[in-house]
């Protein structure tokens, strides 16, 4: 291994290292703990070789959004995969994004609330928060019900998953009635014919 070599390999073993230390302090006690300075004492490296990395915390947000955006698109394909029908897969789907929201409450909002200095729905959107989409338009696409652009409706259907993540984290909705909004969702939503359901 060439010394250039070697000094990529332990550029990118120190950016996985921030990244993965980040995500952990923000879902242990939420994004404002996470400064530089604290990243920099938890990692055992100096703010400057932090900055050598990442020009701030939102560039910092914007790299766990997208790893989180890649680990959602593999939750979703794999529910999806696994669950029988049309309407099944849409069901498994929106039951997969909200387990992937309540499990990762800082990664989500790195990826949808806080500003990481990602574009969406752009020419330069990042490639793991289009495959991201990509992943709910899959199996959301094919129930969007003639007539119906699949991109919107997926649009929708997502946003509809959002609200129902976020406002169930802050308590406004009760959780014990999550499976039966799941389900309401689905059903008024999704186009299915009679033989997938």
């Amino acid at each position: 291994m060439s010394v250039q070599e070697r000094k990529e390999r332990d550029r990118a073993v120190r950016e996985r290292l921030i990244v993965a230390t980040a995500r952990e302090l923000a879902e242990r006690q939420g994004w404002d703990a996470v400064t530089t300075r604290r990243l920099a004492e938890r990692i055992e490296y100096s703010q400057p070789v932090l900055y050598s990395h990442f020009r701030g915390k939102r560039e910092i947000i914007g790299a766990v959004a997208l790893e989180g955006a890649a680990e959602m698109a593999l939750a979703l394909r794999g529910a999806s995969a696994a669950a029988d029908g049309p309407r099944g897969r849409v069901a498994a789907l929106a039951r997969a994004y909200l387990d992937f929201a309540e499990r990762n409450p800082a990664v989500y909002d790195a990826m949808f609330q806080l500003d990481g200095g990602l574009a969406f729905a752009q020419e330069d959107t990042p490639e793991p928060l289009k495959d991201a989409f990509a992943a709910l338009l899959e199996s959301l696409g094919e129930v969007a019900g003639e007539g119906v652009h699949p991109g919107l409706f997926t649009e929708t259907f997502w946003a509809a998953l959002h609200g129902l993540a976020t406002l169930t984290r802050a308590g406004r909705l009760p959780r014990e009635d999550a499976e039966q909004r799941v389900e309401l969702l689905v059903d008024r939503l999704a186009v299915v014919s009679a033989p997938g359901r």
